[in-house]
């Protein structure tokens, strides 16, 4: 296999690290944004290193190497053609850019759901749009065995994996043993995807750049701020919390799909960062314009209607999420041999 060489996190922060000599403090909208609530991806690799890691499932070199091959394994599905990259591909913005995610047999998801992006999903507190998986760890098993999307069972996954003495070698290096089970299967893409943050110019700009952001990024934030967005989207993830939706005025789009929210009406809010790399938006992907999807917002969750200037503003401070994502090798991936169950696309 050839070796996997990978910049991830240290290259997110070395790239947003133009902000680490600034001059501290900040203008007024910085303190305004962070008294909003607003917080930076940190400019120092041990802080981020720290903010993404999970205790129990500690992040380390070898997880994460393994995590990224699990990943783009499409043996891990039941047809051996998807892969979790398949409908969070890291190539375009962590997500599928499609309505509703496809997977097995060509299902369309029955919801009708959208694929949010896995880019940053580690600031989210809950994971799936009605927030049932409490981290990264245990949303990574659910794709996996759901019978529209990989299909596959803990059985099938964990077969599949172990009859290739490459993966046992690197569970080994990874775990400490070469036990392969399905729940570090899944933990080795969970410490993988938390690495994949993207600082952006908006955090080069809360850490005390204050030229990180132009003047008309500025008025959005501005914008962002007086106008409420930030009620649902705050914290580093600029979302990630369970929010009512609609929470005012009905969703337009609400006749698209069946979905819900969870037995209170509550719905993750997506993160804004990278959001114009992420359409098309809301969870059933019924709007593939950012200015339409910002005046719905207003109307649906905030009840205010926002004028062409305002939805400007705000998209034009969306510019400022645009993060630097990190650089991935695609990965040689071990043979299968003789005892490697085949494929099954039924």
């Amino acid at each position: 296999m050839k070796k996997v060489v990978l910049s991830m996190l240290t290259t997110a922060v070395l790239v947003s690290g133009l902000s680490a000599d600034a001059t501290k403090g900040g203008d007024n909208l910085i303190k305004k944004a962070k008294d909003a609530g607003l917080v930076a991806i940190p400019s120092e690799k041990k802080e981020v290193e720290k903010l993404v890691d999970n205790p129990k499932n500690k992040l380390n070199r070898a997880k994460i190497d393994l995590g990224l091959m699990l990943y783009f394994e499409p043996r891990l599905s039941k047809s051996g053609l998807i892969s979790c990259n398949t409908c969070h591909n890291l190539a375009t913005g962590g997500v599928d850019g499609v309505p509703a995610a496809i997977g097995h047999k060509w299902t369309a998801n029955p919801h009708h759901l959208n694929s949010p992006t896995v880019y940053n999903a580690v600031f989210m507190k809950k994971q799936f749009w009605d927030g049932r998986a409490a981290d990264l760890e245990e949303q990574a098993q659910g794709p996996l065995q759901a019978a529209p999307e990989m299909a596959i069972s803990k059985e099938m996954a964990v077969e599949r994996i172990a009859s290739m003495p490459e993966y046992k070698e690197l569970f080994k290096k990874a775990f400490g043993d070469d036990k392969i089970t399905f729940e570090r299967i899944a933990d080795a893409i969970a410490a993988f995807e938390r690495t994949l943050v993207t600082p952006s110019p908006f955090d080069a700009y809360l850490n005390g750049d204050e030229k990180a952001l132009t003047w008309s990024e500025k008025e959005g934030l501005k914008t962002f701020i007086d106008k409420g967005c930030v009620s649902c989207h705050n914290g580093v993830g600029l979302g990630g919390t369970m929010q009512p939706f609609p929470a005012v005025k009905p969703y337009k789009y609400a006749n698209v799909g069946d979905f819900k929210g969870d037995k209170n009406g509550m719905v993750k809010t997506p993160t804004l960062r990278n959001i114009l790399r992420t359409a098309p938006y809301f969870h059933n992907g019924a709007v593939w314009d950012i200015k339409e999807a910002v005046k719905i917002m207003g109307e649906t969750q905030l009840g205010v209607e926002l004028s062409e200037k305002e939805v400007n503003a705000i998209v034009k401070f969306f510019g400022a999420l645009n993060g630097h994502l990190p650089v991935i090798v695609y990965p040689t991936l071990p043979a299968s041999t003789l005892k490697t169950p085949k494929p099954d696309a039924n």
